[in-house]
C-alpha cells in the first residue's frame, strides 16, 4: 500500500482510508471491527469517523461509530492507525448534538471530548470541521444564495479554538470537509495572520460524476496551499460499482436510505454510470475499482475514502490500490465527462 504525506503534518497515511459511517447502522461492532481488522492487514492505516455517524443520522445511534472503533481501537498500539474524526456543523435537524451542533469554542471543545471518550484514546489524528458554520451550498446543491447567509463563529475564531486543541494534545493536525475555496483561502489566511496551526486537508465529494474539485477552483488551491484531498463517496453511493443497473432494488444506501441520496437522483446521472461501467468493462476493469483508481491518481489526492458492508465489498475496493488507470483509458474518461459534466454534484 502506497503511503503519502497528510499536507505539512509529517504524518503519513495510506492512499486508502477506511470510511465507517455504515458502522452502528448498516454494520454490527463485529462487522464493524472485522472490516477493520482486514483493512489493516492489507496496509491500510487510516481510518475516518465523526461524531454524528452512522448514516442516516438519528438521535438513538449518534455516537455509535466512533463507539464501535474505539472498542477495536484499545486492542491496537495507537501509534500504527491513523484516526480521523469530525466535528457536525450548524443543522436545525439535529438538536440532539448539543442542542444543536456550532463550530464555536466550548462546542468545539465538547465535541472532541466526545469524540475522544466514545474513540477510547486521548487523542485523534485528525480532526475535522465536518461542514462549514456558514451557509454555504451542500450536498447536492448548486447554487450559491447569497440571501441564505446567516450569522456565524469567525473562522478566525474557530481556528484559535482548534489550535488550542492541538496545544493541548488532543488533535495532532485539523482538516476542512465540505469546504469552498473561499473558505479553504480563510482558514489559510487566519493561520498565516495569527500563527495558528495549518489546516492539512479537505474532505470533499469527488468522483466520475461530481469533478467540482477540479472545476471549481479547489484543486488549485489545494495544490498550490499543500492542503490534500481526501475524496469521500468515490463510487457515488455505489451507482460507479455498476450494481443498480443489473438490479436496481440492490442492497446499499439508496435504496435503504431513498431520501438520502437526492444528488443522485438528477439528469443524465443514468447515462454517464452506463457509459462509466461499460467503459471499465471494455479495458477488462472492475468499475468500482476503475471509480476508486480515478480519484487515487489524481496528484491532488492524498487518500481516498472508501466503505463497504461486506468484507468482498471492501476487499475488491482496497484492490484498487494497485490499479494503475493507462492514459488511453483517462482520456475516455475525459470524453465522457464532456458529454455529461458533474451530473451529481
Amino acid at each position: 500500500m502506497e503511503m503519502r504525506l497528510l499536507g505539512d503534518s509529517g504524518i503519513s497515511v495510506s492512499s486508502i482510508c477506511l470510511g465507517t459511517m455504515t458502522f452502528g447502522q448498516q454494520n454490527t461492532e463485529a462487522e464493524a471491527h472485522a472490516q477493520l481488522d482486514f483493512a489493516v492487514a492489507q496496509g491500510v492505516n487510516f481510518i475516518d469517523a465523526a461524531e454524528m455517524y452512522p448514516v442516516p443520522p438519528k438521535a438513538e445511534t449518534q455516537g455509535r461509530t466512533e463507539s464501535y472503533i474505539g472498542s477495536w481501537l484499545v486492542r491496537q498500539a495507537r501509534d500504527s492507525v491513523v484516526v480521523a474524526t469530525k466535528i457536525a456543523g450548524p443543522s436545525r435537524g439535529m438538536k440532539w448534538i448539543r442542542g444543536g451542533p456550532q463550530i464555536t469554542a466550548p462546542q468545539i471543545r465538547a465535541a472532541i471530548d466526545g469524540s475522544l471518550r466514545r474513540l477510547r484514546t486521548d487523542y485523534v489524528d485528525l480532526y475535522q470541521i465536518h461542514w462549514p458554520e456558514r451557509y454555504v451550498p451542500m450536498f447536492g446543491e448548486r447554487y450559491y444564495e447569497p440571501a441564505r447567509q446567516r450569522a456565524a463563529e469567525s473562522i478566525e475564531n474557530q481556528l484559535r479554538a482548534l489550535g488550542e486543541l492541538v496545544q493541548a494534545g488532543k488533535v495532532r493536525a485539523i482538516g476542512l470537509s465540505n469546504e469552498t475555496p473561499y473558505g479553504v483561502m480563510s482558514f489559510a489566511q487566519a493561520a498565516r495572520e495569527h500563527g495558528f496551526p495549518r489546516v492539512v486537508s479537505i474532505q470533499n465529494a469527488y468522483h466520475l460524476m461530481n469533478r467540482t474539485f477540479e472545476t471549481g477552483g479547489l484543486a488549485e488551491v489545494s495544490t498550490q496551499l499543500n492542503i490534500g484531498l481526501l475524496p469521500y463517496s468515490p463510487l457515488a453511493f455505489g451507482l460507479l460499482s455498476g450494481k443498480y443497473l443489473s438490479d436496481p432494488s440492490a442492497a446499499g444506501r439508496l435504496t435503504e436510505f431513498p431520501g438520502f441520496g437526492q444528488r443522485y437522483a438528477k439528469p443524465n446521472v443514468a447515462e454517464a454510470t452506463r457509459a462509466y461501467v461499460a467503459l471499465a468493462q471494455r479495458h477488462g476493469l472492475s468499475p468500482a475499482q476503475m471509480a476508486i483508481a480515478f480519484t487515487r491518481q489524481k496528484p491532488f489526492t492524498t487518500s481516498v475514502i472508501i466503505g463497504a458492508t461486506s468484507i468482498t465489498q471492501l476487499a475488491e475496493n482496497i484492490g484498487a490500490a494497485d490499479v494503475t488507470l493507462s492514459a488511453e483509458l483517462l482520456a475516455e474518461v475525459d470524453e465522457i465527462d464532456q458529454r455529461w459534466p458533474n451530473p451529481a454534484p
